[in-house]
């Protein structure tokens, strides 16, 4: 019977409709007179025995249109039935999505710079001051958005004027952001309201298209739109370029097999870390294991400044697996932002001078970011639970090109 069922289209066909007109009896049995299920289910036995035992294709065929027939003669068609078919097709293809998302693959945007360069988060360009810099055509525009993420905004003064107020970012939904100016034209009497509108950013990042991170210390903005700010006509007042953070796969399977390994990129709830909003995701390089002693140090006693995590005393290098990239600073070099440049200490945080330590607790973790030098990480707040393990970075499926032209592009599975 197996083997018919994949040769003869005609068996197949039968085979369809006679689980179909099954499935329907069995739904309206309760409603239908015994007359028809009796119908029905002969039609059915006839059919069935007809692909099981003949060999003839026209018997087969006979008995299907049969069937067909006692199934339109005395089943009640559904209500509707090509928006049930299609309500039921789509709530399967949620059910499935979910399933996916909750144990193999979950998606997930990087909301902060803290893994810079190894992945982005959303980033923000001012060029108001640029005299250089000139907005690209609507066909580069569209690929810079589509392949790049990256999204151009400027606004030109109509007339002198000034800035009255600048609405708090509103989220209509969970792919678009508004942000409105109103400014009061010096030839009009009534205020102008300007609208913007930018992609999603994390609102518990504290990102925010109208400011950019000053990069001395990580911890202040500075607001590229004042309001009560002047301009004078043909001005830009805004231009600047937005761009997204990267968008990747985070893996939940591997860890249900094996514990997280050193190096490893991952992503973890805050949930009772003191200090952080306990609703949010972060995704940093996994540091200290339980019960090791994690503090920063020189690779060499020449080294200018300790730029080296170090377990147990011991300094971590580019010859460890997963830190190939962290470690390829110019050690005669400052750290900088959105470069590699090792772990840095940090004043306000627990590992302060080269003595400083943090001991990892049984059954926790310990995190940096690859840019220490903008990173709240465990240096700040300590190790957590092993439970609050997510999964691991695992294929960075957008932005698809670089920001720009000469980067290495984060597409796939370079990042891990």
């Amino acid at each position: 019977m197996r083997l018919r069922w994949f040769l003869s289209s005609t068996v197949r066909e039968a085979s369809d409709l006679a689980k179909h007109v099954r499935k329907l009896l069995n739904a309206q049995r309760d409603i239908l007179a015994p007359q028809a299920v009796d119908a029905v289910e002969a039609s059915l036995k006839q059919t069935c025995t007809a692909v099981d035992t003949s060999s003839d294709t026209a018997t087969i065929r006979d008995a299907a249109k049969q069937l067909e027939a006692t199934a339109n003669k005395w089943l009640k068609p559904y209500p509707n039935a090509v928006w049930r078919e299609n309500i039921e097709v789509f709530l399967v293809a949620i059910v499935i999505a979910m399933g996916i998302r909750t144990f193999f693959l979950q998606p997930f945007k990087i909301p902060t710079g803290s893994m810079q360069p190894t992945l982005f988060g959303m980033t923000v360009d001012n060029k108001t001051d640029d005299p250089n810099f000139k907005v690209p055509g609507a066909g580069q525009q569209w690929i810079d958005a589509i392949m790049r993420g990256k999204f151009y905004h400027e606004w030109i003064a109509e007339d002198d004027g000034e800035v009255l107020s600048i609405s708090p970012p509103q989220h209509l939904s969970m792919f678009i952001n508004k942000r409105q100016v109103v400014v009061q034209y010096v030839g009009q009497t009534q205020p102008t309201t300007h609208t913007f509108w930018f992609t999603p950013e994390d609102t518990g990042s504290g990102h925010d298209p109208f400011t950019v991170e000053v990069s001395e210390d990580g911890l202040h903005a500075r607001h590229i739109i004042y309001p009560h700010e002047t301009f004078r006509k043909g001005e830009p007042i805004l231009r600047l370029v937005d761009t997204t953070g990267d968008h990747l796969f985070v893996d939940r399977v591997s860890y249900n097999f094996r514990k997280p390994k050193r190096g490893e990129i991952i992503v973890f709830k805050t949930k009772g870390i003191e200090g952080l909003d306990q609703t949010q995701f972060y995704i940093k390089r996994l540091i200290g294991l339980p019960g090791e002693k994690v503090s920063i140090c020189k690779l060499k006693p020449t080294d200018p400044e300790p730029r080296h995590a170090c377990i147990n005393g011991k300094p971590l290098s580019a010859a460890d697996p997963h830190f190939e990239n962290v470690y390829t600073f110019d050690p005669n070099q400052p750290a900088r932002d959105s470069h590699y440049s090792g772990h840095t200490l940090d004043p306000r945080s627990r590992l302060q001078t080269t003595d400083d330590y943090i001991e990892v607790r049984p059954d926790h973790y310990l995190v940096f970011g690859d840019n220490t030098a903008n990173s709240s990480d465990s240096r700040f707040w300590g190790d957590f639970p092993e439970q609050n393990v997510i999964g691991k970075s695992w294929f960075v499926y957008w932005p698809i090109l670089p920001k720009n032209a000469g980067e290495r592009g984060r597409f796939g599975w370079g990042q891990q």
